[in-house]
């Protein structure tokens, strides 16, 4: 590594970190919480066995788990104009990722809602609650505590997956280290720094996967 290269990462640092604030993050915060509204609606429609709604997420949870998401940004973003819905890639960006991270996250939700120990809801039942009030305040809160180390594990993945935005023009991390690697003709030692930026946000968020764990395992 010469001195050209060493300042040429010195200077693209912010170039590439600051779009991972502006861009990555939020992208990676918004789809994700609305990715986990989708599966906590998904999982309990799943659980209690809806008559027809439980064919249509069976069908969605299919579908988006089986397809790849740069296929799914595409179709988004490039496909439905061609039947008349025009969106902008960040929006196209925010669908895709929600509805994806909703049907990967829905069956973590379902296996962890079905672990809870039936005595649980009959305990909830025999103090008055309903079926619902059992299922939002004595079962889901248990269920997130099982599920708390795969839903982590999507939340990082997301991250990641955020990179694949940079094909439909969202101006993230990636398509910041792209645009640099196109002008300077270092694309190793670029593509090294972006990855290394990954790594510094997934690292943070496995840190903070640690520290939930710990207060859950706390509260007993």
């Amino acid at each position: 590594m010469n001195d050209r290269v060493i300042r040429i990462l010195l200077e693209s640092f912010f170039k590439i970190l600051i779009p991972g604030l502006q861009y990555t993050i939020p992208l990676t915060i918004i789809t994700f919480a609305i990715g986990l509204l989708i599966a906590i609606a998904v999982a309990i429609v799943r659980v209690y066995k809806i008559k027809v709604i439980d064919q249509i997420v069976r069908f969605y949870v299919w579908v988006f788990r089986g397809t790849p998401l740069l296929v799914q940004l595409f179709i988004i973003f490039y496909g439905l104009p061609n039947i008349g819905i025009q969106l902008s890639a960040w929006v196209a960006a925010i669908i895709t990722f929600s509805l994806n991270v909703g049907a990967y996250c829905s069956e973590t939700l379902r296996g962890a809602i079905i672990s809870v120990d039936k005595t649980q809801k009959e305990a909830a039942l025999s103090i008055g609650m309903t079926n619902n009030q059992a299922m939002f305040y004595v079962i889901l809160p248990q269920a997130f505590k099982n599920a708390i180390s795969p839903l982590f594990n999507s939340l990082i993945a997301l991250v990641k997956d955020t990179s694949l935005a940079a094909n439909i023009t969202v101006v993230e991390m990636f398509m910041a280290a792209q645009r640099i690697a196109a002008n300077t003709y270092e694309p190793f030692a670029l593509y090294c720094e972006v990855a290394v930026i990954y790594l510094i946000f997934c690292t943070a968020l496995t840190y903070l996967q640690k520290y939930c764990e710990e207060r859950l395992s706390r509260r007993g």
